[in-house]
């Protein structure tokens, strides 16, 4: 173990020290009622070199553990008896060092809560699990495992450090200051002074009192001044004191450091304490709590009580404070913690919503919906306040599901997390708002786009999920017909001209335009986009985002972009006639852009852009092509089987899908698509290319009849022809066409 000591403490390690022992070989005990489950839960762990037990039930569980030890718990929620939220207290009480890992399919409001509010689990993972991600988790949980067993034994090598490190994990505060509110009631600081401290606060995990003079903001003397007059803190002058070492001995000289404190002296079961902050609640309780001590605060300077600790505790070399957190921290950062429940109906002040934010439950909370959310592969998250509870909504593959339900009470706090991780105003409730909000995980870099909508129930949280790494898709990748994707390496290639991908929010047109641009891409070109937000990020091109509050619109950009020598041009939408005219505008001056449009066919299109304002010769001069598209969930590959065609469906989907011969699949459900039938999603295209006729006619102001006249007349496949042929190649269903493109 000196090996492991010299590594923390700079001592050289010891040449004659026996080699470390071999690691024991883990534990692992896996409990859940229902057979199937322990088999699947006993294959995940198959490859790995553990002694995997299994239970049926809480009772016998505990019976096992009783007769040694094991490292891990898996359990499941739902049991007969003794409920897996129940299972785990005990576990925690009875063997604390055993990592915790709580499985459940229901996701019902007693499980989240007891994951959330008892500090009970390491993870809590919904079912059906992802194989590889419970193995990664395990791995992470034995770890850390590993790293606690060390850490102890480091503590108990040298006794002066185990000694600071054992206070120190006791004294491991969460500041709660009131300082920043009271100054605001004085008018010293405004409500985003007030926001932006607690912000840092969060972040750096140090005193306000300090960040506030970091900040500049208030002098010290203005603080102390106001605290001594207006709340009657007594001041002292901290060289006339001589304390005594065992009363230092006390508190550590790196949490005095950190939180800015200082002993003074004993009275029985009372000490003073010199402090910079004496409005820190949370250091208060906490010291009053560990010590068993009765507090009193005195105010002194920072300056002074740093000369005192540096007199008291001597010149010797401080142990790091950051190495000694992460020695003793444990599985369960937030043990002890006390949800409190308000059931005023009047609007919560500033102070109240800073506070709510603090509260543990709401970080775990917020925490694991984003990382379950990211797991799951979800491309938005709906936190939708009803009239009995909060529902937690991921859309999967185009479709929402109702995952978690958690109670009125946690909803505010919950809210006010989220605002205060994407720098929103959390005290504003009665109007929506917009913010931007990155994640990062172990896999994966994430952007959040999130927005607040107010709503009878409360607000209404919808976030956008964007992957930073997510890989652009070839053409070929896309699911294009072979005609189509003719027709579109045939406009791709042109040098000028526009391009339009057209259909619903959320039917995959950003991912169309990227693959066009990226199609062919050579470095003898300047690529360029504007976007709202930026959802593929490209080395390669020059991405600028929009921000409208600052005047940074679509046309703006577009002007400017057109004087930095552009080749090709991604924009993200056109929204209005100014964009649509400088859109086209570049498209017949020799650039190739490639845009969007919110319409429902490719033919709609052309109405579209002629009810924008453009006049006709410029739409028949500058477009050489549109694309319309939709979004449909493919039928999993591992599961998939023919179906009985349902006639009646047929029916209600028009023409081409009456004709004989049609075949139809379906997916049975399996492990790999969590049972849905459903894994990934493709896309439904109609492609249509402008000839000499069809340019006549749109510029010679024909009506739309004589152009879908023209149009059937060219041989276009449309989008319901095109699900039809998917349908038959058994990449989706005739009941995924009704839902996405409706009874034709």
């Amino acid at each position: 173990m000196s090996s492991y000591a010299s590594l923390f403490t700079g001592a050289p390690a010891d040449a004659s020290a026996p080699p470390p022992q071999p690691r024991q070989q883990y534990r692992l005990l896996l409990v859940d009622d229902e057979p199937n489950v322990l088999k699947a839960l006993q294959r995940v762990f198959r490859q790995e070199n553990y002694l995997v037990a299994t239970a049926p039930n809480a009772g016998e569980a505990l019976a096992l553990m009783r007769q040694g030890e094991f490292h891990l718990v898996v359990s499941d929620y739902v049991m007969p008896g003794m409920n897996g939220a129940e299972f785990l207290k005990q576990v925690k009480a009875l063997y604390p060092e055993t990592i915790r890992i709580m499985l459940t399919g229901h996701a019902d409001t007693g499980a989240v809560m007891g994951a959330v509010n008892e500090g009970a689990v390491y993870k809590f993972i919904l079912k059906p699990w992802n194989d590889d991600d419970l193995r990664v988790t395990a791995a992470l949980a034995l770890e850390q495992h590993d790293l606690i067993r060390k850490n102890h034994a480091l503590q108990q090598e040298n006794s002066k450090k185990s000694q600071e490190i054992s206070a120190l994990s006791k004294l491991a505060v969460s500041n709660r200051s009131h300082l920043a509110i009271m100054l605001n009631k004085h008018g010293l600081l405004n409500g985003n002074q007030v926001q932006e401290l607690h912000r840092l606060q969060q972040k750096n995990r140090e005193p306000v009192v300090k960040l506030l003079l970091d900040k500049g903001w208030v002098e010290e003397r203005q603080i102390r001044d106001l605290l001594r007059k207006e709340l009657l803190f007594e001041e002292v002058a901290l060289a006339e004191f001589s304390i005594d070492p065992a009363v230092a001995a006390l508190i550590p000289r790196s949490f005095c450091e950190r939180q800015l404190v200082v002993p003074l002296k004993l009275e029985g079961r009372r000490m003073t304490l010199a402090v910079a902050d004496p409005l820190d609640a949370g250091l208060m309780d906490d010291l009053r709590f560990t010590s068993g001590l009765e507090i009193q605060a005195v105010m002194a300077g920072i300056a002074a009580i740093k000369a005192k600790i540096g007199e008291v505790y001597g010149g010797g070399e401080a142990v790091d404070f950051a190495e000694l957190e992460t020695l003793v921290s444990d599985t369960d950062p937030y043990e002890g913690i006390e949800v409190v429940i308000e059931d005023d109906e009047e609007a919560p002040s500033l102070e109240e919503l800073l506070r709510g934010t603090e509260e543990p439950p709401a970080i775990r909370l917020v925490n694991a919906v984003i990382l379950e959310a990211i797991r799951l592969g979800a491309s938005d998250i709906h936190i939708q306040p009803r009239t009995k509870s909060v529902v937690v909504r991921l859309r999967i593959d185009g479709v929402l599901v109702d995952k978690i339900h958690i109670p009125h009470q946690m909803h505010q706090s919950l809210v006010s997390r989220l605002k205060v991780m994407s720098e929103l105003d959390i005290s504003e409730r009665r109007r929506p708002q917009d913010g931007r909000l990155m994640v990062k995980t172990p896999l994966r870099v994430v952007d959040l786009r999130i927005s607040t909508l107010p709503t009878i129930n409360g607000e209404k949280v919808v976030m956008r999920i964007l992957d930073r790494n997510a890989a652009v898709h070839s053409l070929d990748g896309l699911g294009f017909g072979q005609q189509a994707l003719r027709q579109i390496r045939d406009m791709v290639d042109k040098p000028q001209g526009i391009i339009l991908a057209t259909g619903p929010t959320g039917s995959g047109k950003t991912t169309t335009l990227y693959s066009l641009l990226q199609h062919n891409a050579t470095p003898s070109k300047n690529y360029v986009t504007i976007e709202d937000p930026v959802e593929y990020y490209l080395d390669m091109a020059g991405q600028v985002l929009v921000k409208e509050k600052i005047g940074l619109t679509f046309p703006l950009i577009l002007r400017s972009i057109l004087r930095q020598d552009p080749d090709v041009i991604l924009l993200g939408e056109i929204r209005d006639f100014e964009t649509a005219e400088v859109a086209f505008h570049a498209a017949l001056t020799g650039h190739q852009v490639f845009s969007t449009l919110h319409t429902n066919s490719a033919v709609a299109t052309i109405s579209r852009l002629l009810d924008l304002g453009l006049k006709p010769f410029v739409i028949a001069s500058a477009l050489q092509g549109i694309i319309a598209q939709r979004l449909v969930r493919k039928i999993c590959e591992g599961c998939r089987e023919p179906a009985v065609p349902d006639l009646q469906l047929l029916e209600r989907l028009g023409e081409p899908f009456r004709r004989a011969g049609l075949r139809v699949f379906r997916g049975k459900g399996c492990a790999e698509c969590h049972d849905s039938g459903y894994k990934g999603r493709l896309g439904l295209y109609e492609v249509l290319t402008l000839d000499e006729q069809l340019c006549h006619l749109i510029g010679t102001g024909a009506s739309v009849l004589e152009v879908n006249q023209a149009v059937r007349l060219s041989g276009m496949v449309s989008l319901i022809e095109d699900a039809r042929d998917k349908v038959d190649q058994g990449l989706t269903t005739p009941e995924e066409i009704l839902r996405v493109l409706g009874p034709q």
